[in-house]
């Protein structure tokens, strides 16, 4: 055995001996291995002499854990990573780490508000901040909280000092969706309370990586008029979480829909006190140095059902899901880097060739300008319009010209605009103007959005391919460029190339260089009869994807499912150079997979972060399973009621040494 090699083995015996790796820094493995292969000598410590060569992270892989089934019950009601990350260097060594999952918490249990007290966590409070209270079971009556945490964004802040951190203050931003039932058991809530955000304040240990909660603080969301049913997040280039608000409130129905008036109550005691026009647009969450945060929120990105966004690495362009029937490609080009506060909409229209063939050409995207704003211009439209003096919508044909024909929000409708009211429909009645327009509004239900800076691709997550987008359906309007001929209903994640140099459709230079030029598949599900345990799509590829994100440094895009068909939702990596797909965590089956942020290095660590929301909620392809697992989803997550936030872990198993 030669000296380099006793030295290399004694620097991975001391990596191997801290407790916990969480998806320890692959920059820090590499810098604790560099020069251990072609040095001449060793100090003693495990630290190579000067001289010694470099080693070099050369890439990352991710074994594919197999689906658990009914004969690991326990395995199939609770999350269960069982995938090995290896870490590759430039000299041929390996590290090799199985994952596991760390939640912070299970919602609905008591953690610590750093004021010595504790507080609900998930929990839901009106505009004065006062806890809303579910009385559905008399006898018992509690705070409601949440069983569907979902976007989440790791982030530190300069100048960090919290009370019970001893090591490094990081911050984890947690918004909760909505939640499912109220304890009667019998009585939806899904959109009916206003959605809390959290600061977990966290205590990162210097020489593992583990974090753990210190500080749990609910943000006070009354300067953002409360919040509607957030979904998928970002973090942004600047350091802020950045939210959503989706599945827009029917401003012409808002008065008379039962779901808006309980929410307007739960939030300000009133069915009546609640704008419609104030919901649908995007949050922007500060976190302050001590773990509290502001919110404000921004009129002028759309109002869509704004899903997981994307800001380009220039600070200024944002790529928008919109999670929607007849949804589209919006685009919104800030005036400011790291300032939404004012910029230009943009909506695409998808030229020929549009296809959920991964092994067909792309198909052109052309942009249209919806119109300039700022936010502050918006919100006083938001505040003084009523939806009639915007324009006139028919939901049968009024056999009237002047009238226009759309699909749009999943219906088709007849619509005409108030002469001079084009911007406050650019903003405030996007979707609807979009269709009027021309734009490519025929997608289903698209979701999470990301980006590989280095290649200069998008990435957008469609949950499923039916409906608006299938030939011949009667919400896909003919001509729209968003046609396939049949559905997959086990949806797709498309990639789109960004370039700038672009024109708007009149001719006008776009002020980006980060556009998308155009779209096609890059990896789909796969509809299937029902297989023996209930799958109605092959469980071993994607189904339904909702959640991405992409890590640079591992050339990795995570996929998080949403998905009706397979009987456990799961978390996936795909490696865009080598194409490898790795089933890398299972969720309780029933849940959905929620709350990605892949974070390649915070203080010399890497992490992914990962919720899940509604264990049990129980649908036609669980016949073969309910029996067995209703049970054991109960006892794991509070009767089905409670959901985790949590990270992945990754222990080192071991090390495969180059020779020397």
């Amino acid at each position: 055995m030669t000296q380099p090699e006793m030295s290399r083995r004694r620097l991975l015996q001391m990596l191997a001996g801290a407790p916990l790796l969480p998806l320890t820094s692959l920059a820090g493995a590499s810098a604790l291995l560099s020069g251990c292969g072609g040095g001449d000598g060793d100090n003693g410590n495990g630290a190579a002499l000067a001289g010694s060569g470099a080693v070099a992270l050369s890439g990352v892989t991710f074994s594919s854990m197999p689906a658990p089934t009914l004969a690991t019950p326990a395995a199939m009601a609770t999350t269960t990573a069982a995938s090995v990350m290896t870490a590759t260097f430039s000299d041929a060594s390996k590290l090799d780490f199985k994952l596991a999952y760390q939640p912070f918490f299970i919602t609905g249990d008591l953690v610590a508000d750093g004021k010595g007290g504790k507080v609900v966590a998930g929990g839901y409070y009106n505009i004065a901040n006062q806890p809303i209270i579910d009385n559905t079971a008399p006898t018992r009556p509690r705070q409601f909280f949440s069983d569907s945490p979902d976007g989440t964004s790791l982030l530190t802040v300069p100048n960090a000092k919290v009370d019970g951190v001893k090591g490094n203050a990081m911050f984890a931003v947690v918004q909760f969706e909505y939640t499912t039932l109220a304890q009667d058991g019998k009585t939806g809530m899904y959109g009916r309370l206003p959605s809390p955000i959290a600061v977990l304040t966290l205590d990162q240990d210097p020489a593992t990586g583990k974090l753990s909660l210190v500080k749990y603080h609910n943000v006070d969301t009354s300067p953002a008029n409360g919040l509607w049913i957030t979904c998928g997040a970002s973090l942004s280039p600047w350091g802020t979480h950045l939210s959503s608000e989706e599945y827009e409130p029917n401003a012409f129905t808002a008065a008379g829909d039962a779901q808006f008036k309980a929410f307007s109550q739960n939030l300000y005691g009133s069915e009546t006190a609640a704008n419609p026009y104030n919901y649908g647009h995007l949050p922007e969450v500060t976190v302050n140095p001590d773990g509290t945060a502001s919110i404000k929120k921004h009129y002028c990105l759309g109002r869509i059902s704004h899903e997981l966004v994307q800001v380009m690495p220039d600070r200024r362009t944002v790529l928008m899901g919109d999670d929607a029937t007849n949804s589209g490609y919006f685009v919104f080009v800030a005036d400011r880097e790291a300032d939404l506060s004012a910029g230009t909409l943009y909506v695409a229209r998808v030229g020929a060739g549009f296809t959920l063939d991964p092994a067909a050409a792309a198909a052109p995207l052309s942009w249209i300008k919806l119109g300039s704003a700022t936010s502050a211009e918006i919100s006083r439209l938001a505040a003084t319009l009523k939806p009639t003096d915007i324009m006139s919508v028919k939901t049968t044909d009024p056999l009237d010209a002047s009238y226009t024909r759309v699909a749009a929000n999943g219906k088709i409708e007849w619509i005409r605009l108030v002469p001079g009211m084009e911007k406050a429909a650019a903003f405030l009645e996007t979707h609807r103007y979009a269709s009027l327009i021309g734009a490519s509004m025929g997608f289903t239900k698209m979701e999470g959005t990301t980006v590989n800076a280095k290649d200069k691709i998008a990435y957008s997550a469609l949950q499923n391919c039916q409906g608006s987008m299938v030939a011949g359906n009667a919400l896909n309007v003919p001509g729209n460029g968003v046609s396939i001929p049949k559905a997959l209903d086990a949806g797709a994640v498309m990639a789109l190339n960004l370039k700038g140099g672009l024109r708007d459709t009149t001719g006008a230079a776009i002020n980006s260089d980060w556009m998308p030029a155009d779209t096609k598949a890059l990896i789909t599900g796969e509809d299937i009869a029902a297989d023996s345990l209930g799958n109605t799509a092959n469980p071993n590829r994607i189904a339904n994807p909702d959640n991405l994100k992409f890590s640079e440094k591992m050339r990795t895009l995570f996929i998080g499912e949403d998905s009706g068909q397979h009987v456990n939702n799961f978390l996936w990596a795909y490696n865009v150079d080598t194409k490898a797909l790795s089933r890398i965590m299972s969720l309780p089956a029933g849940a959905e997979s929620t709350g990605l942020h892949a974070v390649d290095e915070i203080n010399g660590w890497t992490y992914i972060m990962s919720n899940f929301q509604h264990a049990g909620d129980w649908g036609s392809i669980h016949g073969v399973v309910k029996s067995t697992l209703d049970p054991l989803v109960k006892a794991n997550y509070r009767d089905n009621f409670g959901a985790a936030v949590g990270y992945l872990t990754a222990d080192l198993m071991q090390t495969r040494l180059s020779k020397a």
